[in-house]
């Protein structure tokens, strides 16, 4: 080897290293979508040690002491909105730290302060009087003016974040102050009267106070989804709100006989809207397993498993592109978000892919691609299963032991997309001198005890929380045969990292609850779904057409779990009228509200990857979709042959998982356009067919399919005898 091949092999392998190492940080700065990345000082720690005490309270609800059910779900809300006004910045912070204020900006600021502070003293004195008394109370006076000063004041401080950036400084800034103190109030007074409010709100009997409590708190959440989760979900939450009042003057299906302001409000902050599904999840699986993943990180368990493909699979042909499935899968387990996974294993395998020559825009394509099955991927599919779950009744641990065969095949379709491109352009793999050593990982073969904890206690019948805590558990204590063991520090890292995570979450789980009340309240998705399924004239695979359509638009204007939620609240009642099977309507609508994260134009998974290669984020969306464009069709096939999803008899199983893979390598084949070599456009079309014709598990069909592939085969052979030489690796 000449003395420049040993210095690029070596300069591969101390990257490779540094990369390795450095992983967590990595993933902990890039994860945040805030602009403010810390705070200096004491602040920094006083807001760390609030996201510890939020992330010890839910601990502690859910394995040691419960609390009332609206009071715990409320508290969940609240402290999310006052972490979120804290940690994450209304604008965009100037690297200089000027101050430019303005009269205008001085007026609107002093006149936000006044209006909270006055609606946020009125409301000690309400807390004061039901402590003194034992009971929900609060002086007339108090009751009647506590809401319209606290609604006019957090009103003129969003005002003040959007408006006036120049006056973020390097600190919390003084509107934001505000708005955790308002956050204070509203969520204070709901979790004080909480009892009453079960039984008065959205009635004639709801009091004013109520109201603007209930106001001032949709206000928070639409301005905390604003900061973290972009103004396409708060534009489709207020076109559903403007629905709730606007209905008496459209027409059709559209038209409701409309809602007073106290009623609409009231109600939606009950466990009819914010307080429904969404939170119930987000209050108790979700925090629980971002927690868990951000046990991993912290201890570099999760590490470990990015290692493990690398050692694997990392010298194979596009090596960096499998390494990328294998290591999405295994983070997909825990972590169960497209972006989150395109950040955690995107950082070491995009930078890999482009060195052994993949174009930027396909290495963030694959990466996107195969981070987005980690939504579907057991057992923790992201919100996906837990929610599934509370919507459906069906038990949580069936829903993931119905996922396993799909999240399969779609991992399977991408690495065939991955191997297929790697064949044709002739894309090399790493040196094995440059990757972490198999022999040694296996050593270390324990550091899949969490998962493995988890599994099993799940499948041994155990409550998800506790099968999670446990696995939490499990992370720390294996972590202590390892450098990095977990001790105090480690511990408050954790803590704080898993608060930080879940806020996003929050936020959309509050907001997907507006729009969930909207639907409720007003009949609109029965209504919307009758039309649909009219159109359909009963055809139940142009009624799964239409699901998968909404499912796609609505993920590409918000994230996947609220896409989901909203999809599910207006389609699955009709697809299940239609007698198609609950838990196949779910997750038929899961499946593609996950899928819309690849889907141009809006493809949130291809852009966070596009943003780490440098690439063009529209062309990266095209080429994702692309890559996962054989996936499509999985859920035609779970339609067709619910064995997919386990349903029928292991030999049924096995059979439709075989059908499934030949199926997706053939459709695969067609789209790359190479099949043991070059296949020109007749070739190619014929892959298509024969790929279609596996998507029914029948004995017919599949024997089509195979027949037409070894007939295709058979051409390719004959047309370029060089191709038959051509084999996978």
């Amino acid at each position: 080897m000449s003395n420049n091949n040993k210095k690029i092999e070596l300069s591969a392998v101390a990257e490779t290293e540094l990369r390795l190492e450095d992983a967590a940080a990595n993933v902990d700065d890039e994860a945040l979508v805030s602009n403010q990345r810390e705070f200096l000082g004491t602040k920094h720690w006083l807001v760390a040690s609030a996201c510890v005490l939020y992330s010890v309270f839910h601990l502690l609800v859910m394995n040691v002491y419960p609390l009332e059910t609206w009071v715990y779900r409320l508290s969940h809300v609240g402290g999310g909105l006052a972490l979120g006004f804290l940690i994450f910045s209304a604008v965009d912070i100037k690297a200089d730290g000027a101050v430019a204020r303005s009269p205008l900006s001085r007026l609107i600021l002093a006149g936000a302060a006044v209006g909270v502070l006055l609606g946020f003293a009125m409301f000690a004195v309400i807390l004061a009087s039901s402590l003194s008394s034992g009971a929900p109370s609060g002086p007339d006076w108090a009751m009647d003016l506590f809401g319209l000063p606290l609604f006019l004041g957090t009103l003129l401080a969003m005002i003040h974040c959007w408006k006036f950036p120049d006056e973020r400084k390097h600190s919390v800034a003084f509107g934001d102050i505000l708005l955790v103190l308002a956050t204070i109030a509203a969520i204070g007074y709901i979790i004080i009267f909480a009892r009453p409010l079960q039984l008065r709100a959205g009635m004639p009997m709801a009091l004013p106070a109520d109201m603007w409590a209930a106001i001032v708190g949709v206000l928070l959440v639409i301005e905390i989804t604003r900061r973290l989760a972009g103004m396409a979900l708060v534009i489709i939450a207020g076109v559903f709100v403007a629905y709730s009042f606007v209905g008496p003057w459209l027409p059709g299906i559209f038209y409701h006989r409309g809602y007073e302001v106290k009623r609409f409000f009231t109600y939606i902050f009950t466990d009819n809207g914010i307080l429904s599904a969404p939170i119930s999840i987000s209050s108790t699986y979700i925090i629980l397993f971002v927690i868990f993943a951000a046990f991993l990180q912290v201890t570099k368990v999760g590490e470990y498993f990015v290692n493990f493909a690398f050692a694997a699979a990392g010298h194979k042909r596009g090596g960096p592109a499998k390494v990328s499935v294998f290591a999405s899968g295994l983070m997909g387990m825990i972590n169960g978000t497209s972006a989150g996974n395109v950040v955690a294993t995107g950082s070491l395998t995009i930078p890999m892919m482009r060195k052994v020559g993949y174009r930027p825009q396909t290495a963030a394509a694959v990466e996107a691609a195969a981070s987005t099955g980690g939504q579907i991927m057991p057992p923790i599919m992201g919100a996906g299963a837990f929610i599934m779950a509370e919507i459906t009744g069906i038990p949580y641990v069936e829903i993931v032991y119905a996922a396993i065969i799909p999240a399969v095949i779609y991992f399977l379709s991408v690495y065939f997309m991955v191997d297929l491109a790697a064949q044709k352009h002739g894309m090399k793999g790493l040196p094995r001198s440059a990757l972490p050593k198999f022999g040694k990982l296996l050593r270390q073969i324990y550091l899949f005890t969490p998962i493995v904890v988890l599994i099993g206690s799940l499948l041994a019948g155990y409550s998800v929380i506790r099968c999670g805590t446990l696995a939490m558990a499990s992370a720390a204590v294996v972590s202590w045969l390892t450098p990095h063991k977990m001790g105090p520090m480690q511990l408050f890292r954790a803590l704080e990292m898993g608060a930080r995570m879940t806020l996003q979450l929050v936020a959309v789980c509050a907001t997907a609850g507006i729009i969930v009340g909207v639907i409720a309240l007003t009949g609109i998705g029965s209504r919307f779904s009758a039309v649909l399924l009219g159109l359909a004239e009963h055809s139940q695979l142009l009624a799964l057409g239409f699901a998968m359509i909404v499912s796609i638009v609505l993920g590409m204007g918000m994230p996947t779990t609220a896409a989901y939620v909203v999809a599910a609240s207006v389609m699955a009642p009709g697809l299940i009228n239609l007698g198609i099977e609950p838990l196949t309507a779910h997750f038929f609508i899961f499946y593609f509200a996950v899928m819309s994260a690849i889907t141009p134009p809006v493809a949130l998974a291809a852009y966070a990857g596009a943003a780490l290669s440098g690439s063009d984020p529209v062309k990266t969306s095209v080429e994702s979709f692309k890559l996962g464009l054989a996936a499509f069709i999985v859920p035609f096939m779970f339609y067709l042959s619910d064995s997919m999803l386990l349903q029928g008899t292991w030999i049924d199983a096995i059979h439709v998982t075989a059908t499934a893979s030949v199926g997706v390598y053939l459709l695969s084949s067609s789209v790359q356009g190479w099949f043991f070599g070059h296949a020109n456009n007749w070739v190619r079309l014929g892959l298509l067919a024969a790929g279609i014709t596996m998507i029914e598990a029948g004995w017919l069909t599949d024997a089509i399919g195979v027949a037409a592939a070894v007939a295709l085969y058979l051409v390719q052979r004959r047309l370029s005898p060089q191709n038959a030489a051509v084999l996978s690796k």
